[in-house]
């Protein structure tokens, strides 16, 4: 699995998982939008530890200024 995700959008994902995981333990979000934005926030902080976005595969993006490079 070669890396596609740059720092920039490793950091923006965790970010955004954090304010989805906020908002849903503090129940300002709650029910089925909440448990959706929960698994979202858990394949954001995912992808980001991995570095690889299976979405970006297929549709030829890469935002890793190094993927490039052998």
């Amino acid at each position: 699995m070669k890396k596609n995700m740059g720092t920039i959008d490793k950091v923006v994902r965790i970010i955004l998982a954090a304010v989805m995981a906020t908002l849903y333990f503090t129940n300002i979000v709650t029910g089925t939008l909440g448990i959706v934005l929960l698994v979202f926030a858990a394949v954001f902080v995912l992808t980001s530890v991995i570095s690889f976005c299976p979405l970006y595969a297929p549709l030829g993006i890469k935002t890793n200024p190094n993927s490039d490079k052998a």
